[in-house]
């Protein structure tokens, strides 16, 4: 594929994931404190805690062969029937298996409350990876505007059913009614917009070559999965239902700019930088590009939570939840850190630096589990959520170390290109924090203090942003100069 065309596909695609993300955030950003307003801690901890395991399973069962088809272009509609009898097998086996053994996995992870739950829950594996060989067709063609639209509709009337069903009484069963709306809407649509039909054709030769690929990368998977799940199963066995609420509300509001932008940007980022095959010198500067992207847009938005987590978490949840302030601003500074790591893993996928991507991962999962658990341990919530903090600092540095090694990027030129705007969001979070501390009389409301936060710290963003970000800033125009004039543009270097 041509640069030009390989850049206009690629921006195309990320404008759509992110229009999509945006709209779903903005419900989200209403939905979540008003879930947290009509549930408990407890509600969210039992549903985190099932969420946990569901998705587990959902992720052996899919054993990564449908990130394979997607990389493998080639393959025919024999190859795409067969894994999806094969997923479709996997999940329901996984099902049945939690199913089964509800009760002895609610107990592992401390929660036997939740026994329930899960049989419920363990429907949603199948529904999950049913659709998972549609989306990799809409994948393989790069056509995201179709999946865009999809992910806007199914999460927007999930979120808005699950709002109702709190307010009439309902509890718990809002939030599980949520997962289940979510994945049957998008399911029947991924379906009804790609056109496929599958014909009962199970032909195991036609994966084998696939296996390599998936095999390689469902061990990084798990690894990722138990680095962002571990700290809600070590806070439930060790903290209990309450803390484990706590934090699960917290991240799901902390997590939400990272929804809209990595999901939408990492789905697009896969199969584009699999396209690229060896040109490592337009790899390499597409990374950058991406990295600073997103780490521009991310990076004051997560610092700028941690900077007005206290008034904020009244404002939105509610005096019930005011306690664990400190959760949702650390969670939200731990997030911050690692904002330039956010284009990496889609990188070493569609390179094909599974190794890479592996050990990276496993080291990670080593370390967060270890940290949390011992900070548990010996602490509470808050110490928990410190040490995560500090493993994502170690992270930042290990991770952009082995990244740049893949294609020769200067590892202290690489880190500081990628983390400059990330600096520049902690200073402007600094400026907040010390401005609501120097006029906290006068700023007796919450909802003031969070205005006026926000505000002041838009304000010196975008300076600080003009000041140090120039360079970055012509190359995005340069780009959308040459796109309008239907150049050929070229991702300028780094």
């Amino acid at each position: 594929m041509a640069p030009s065309q390989g850049v206009k596909t690629i921006t195309t695609n990320v404008g759509w994931s992110v229009l999509s993300k945006t709209a779903t955030f903005g419900l989200k950003f209403v939905t979540v404190p008003i879930l947290a307003r009509l549930l408990t801690p407890e509600d969210f901890g039992s549903v985190a805690v099932a969420l946990t395991v569901v998705q587990f399973l959902a992720m052996i069962g899919g054993a990564g062969l449908t990130s394979a088809l997607v990389v493998d272009r080639d393959g025919d509609m024999d190859t795409v029937h067969t894994v999806f009898w094969a997923n479709l097998a996997m999940a329901c086996l996984m099902a049945l298996l939690l199913f089964f053994g509800a009760d002895d996995l609610a107990i592992l992870m401390g929660a036997p409350e939740s026994a329930g739950l899960l049989r419920i829950m363990a429907l949603l594996i199948p529904l999950q990876l049913a659709g998972d060989v549609a989306y990799s067709l809409l994948a393989r063609q790069m056509n995201f505007s179709k999946d865009a639209v999809l992910s806007t509709i199914s999460e927007s009337i999930a979120a808005l059913a699950a709002v109702a069903l709190a307010f009439f009484g309902f509890g718990v069963w809002a939030l599980v009614m949520q997962l289940f709306s979510a994945a049957l809407i998008r399911l029947v649509g991924l379906y009804a917009v790609v056109g496929y039909m599958p014909r009962f054709s199970m032909k195991p030769r036609k994966i084998v070559p696939l296996l390599a690929f998936s095999s390689g990368l469902m061990g990084s998977e798990i690894a990722n999965f138990v680095t962002f799940q571990s700290p809600m199963v070590v806070i439930a066995r060790m903290l209990g239902l309450a803390d484990a609420g706590a934090y699960s509300a917290a991240n799901r509001f902390a997590s939400i700019p990272n929804q809209v932008v990595l999901s939408a940007v990492m789905g697009v980022l896969f199969p584009a930088f699999s396209l690229m095959g060896d040109d490592r010198k337009r790899r390499a500067d597409a990374l950058m590009l991406s990295t600073q992207v997103t780490t521009v847009i991310l990076a004051p938005a997560m610092f700028g939570l941690w900077a007005i987590a206290e008034p904020g978490m009244l404002v939105l949840f509610g005096p019930q939840w005011a306690y664990a302030w400190p959760v949702l601003g650390l969670l939200a500074l731990s997030k911050a850190i690692v904002t330039p790591c956010s284009t990496f893993i889609p990188y070493l996928k569609g390179t094909g630096h599974g190794r890479v991507l592996f050990w990276s991962a496993v080291l990670r999962a080593i370390a967060t589990t270890a940290a949390i658990a011992i900070a548990a341990y010996y602490g509470n919530l808050v110490d928990a959520m410190v040490a995560l903090c500090v493993v994502n600092a170690i992270t930042l540095i290990g991770y952009s170390w082995a990244v740049f090694r893949v294609d020769d990027i200067p590892f202290l030129r690489g880190l500081l290109t990628s983390s400059r705007s990330m600096i520049t969001a902690f200073v402007m979070a600094i400026g907040v924090r010390a401005f609501l501390h120097i006029f906290a009389e006068r700023l007796t409301n919450p909802y003031l203090e969070v205005l006026a936060g926000g505000a002041v710290g838009a304000i010196l963003y975008s300076v600080l942003f003009l000041l140090t970000e120039r360079a970055l800033l012509r190359k995005i125009l340069e780009l959308v100069r040459r796109r309008k004039l239907g150049a050929a543009p070229t991702v300028p270097s780094a």
